[in-house]
């Protein structure tokens, strides 16, 4: 079994987030909204079902799947799509795989001690945001 990434982690450094929103067609004001934003994480898992909350102060974000299983994914609160999502286990990594308007979008969430990882991709253009658990 891949380690557990319960627990609640808050951003310490992203890299190209705005160019990542631009991919997806997100407004510029609306980007350097979010590009000050400080979002926290907080993860529960519970085997293969997993809950990720992706929380600021100006919207939250609620991701709750089963591990292999594909659903649809309502992203209306990041940039107004629907897609067909799949989460599945690489090692111990978690890799997401996004199928929709856009292609090649997905992400990527790994653990390095206490620091969680995420890799964003969409349409070639990849984000990377480091959280650090608070607890």
């Amino acid at each position: 079994m891949p380690q557990n990434y319960t627990g609640v982690y808050s951003l310490v450094h992203q890299e190209n987030l705005d160019s990542y929103l631009k991919a997806l067609d997100i407004n510029l004001p609306l980007r350097k909204i979010v590009c000050l934003l400080s979002p926290d994480k907080e993860i529960v898992q519970h085997g293969n079902h997993m809950v990720i909350k992706t929380l600021t102060s100006l919207r939250n974000y609620i991701m709750e799947f089963d591990i292999g299983v594909q659903f649809e994914e309502d992203l209306a609160a990041v940039d107004g799509r629907k897609c067909q999502t799949t989460i599945s286990w690489d090692g111990d990594r978690l890799i997401c795989s996004q199928r929709g308007e856009k292609r090649d979008r997905g992400w990527t969430h790994w653990l390095e001690g206490n620091t969680l990882h995420l890799e964003l991709r969409v349409e070639g253009v990849v984000a990377k945001q480091e959280f650090r658990r608070k607890k």
